[in-house]
């Protein structure tokens, strides 16, 4: 993103996810954001062009810092199995927290991708946690912490659709308990 004049975007960007991830976009006023950014009316506009273009901004920051994170833990991963299931309980602890239509969940879009679509975001974005959940279950399975008939891949792309479904049943709240069951079901899947 980077600087606008002396104006640093993505700080502003940074300042301002707070307060839409707690109030969303439509329950956040401009004056709202003026005030957090302390910058006036024109160089607001001048620098983000709308409050809705400035919230796609945020969510794509912060779906691209949640992303950034989920890939260092599998990166990072000696044992596959306490690793996947923190990604996976990641992914979901944020839309259970604040099943808001506005609230950023993990994986829902991504960074710089200049010219591409929300929804092509988002598939970039999933695609760049399925790809570390199969480096890692890769990884895993060259030390024999997986079973020689597992393919890695597969795993990876039931893990990643797992998630989403389980993201969106989260948001109606179904219950902490719900989502660890299924959790389980899904984590012996690596067995």
């Amino acid at each position: 993103m980077g600087r606008n004049g002396d104006f640093d975007v993505d700080r502003a960007v940074d300042r301002a996810m707070d307060l839409f991830w707690r109030r969303g976009c439509t329950g956040t006023s401009l004056q709202d954001l003026l005030d957090v950014l302390s910058i006036g009316s024109l160089g607001f506009y001048a620098a983000f062009g709308s409050k809705e273009q400035f919230y796609r901004r945020a969510l794509e920051r912060c779906s691209a810092l949640q992303a950034e994170d989920l890939v260092k833990i599998l990166e990072h991963a000696t044992e596959i199995r306490p690793a996947v299931r923190q990604v996976l309980a990641a992914m979901t602890e944020g839309d259970r927290a604040d099943p808001s239509p506005g609230s950023p969940g993990a994986g829902e879009v991504t960074g710089n991708d200049a010219g591409l679509s929300p929804a092509e975001r988002a598939v970039a974005a999933l695609r760049k946690v399925e790809s570390a959940l199969a480096g890692a279950l890769d990884r895993a399975k060259a030390r024999g912490d997986l079973p020689p008939g597992k393919d890695p891949v597969e795993l990876a792309r039931f893990l990643t659709t797992f998630v989403q479904g389980l993201r969106i049943l989260g948001r109606a709240r179904l219950g902490r308990s719900f989502v660890e069951d299924a959790l389980a079901v899904a984590m012996r899947a690596l067995d």
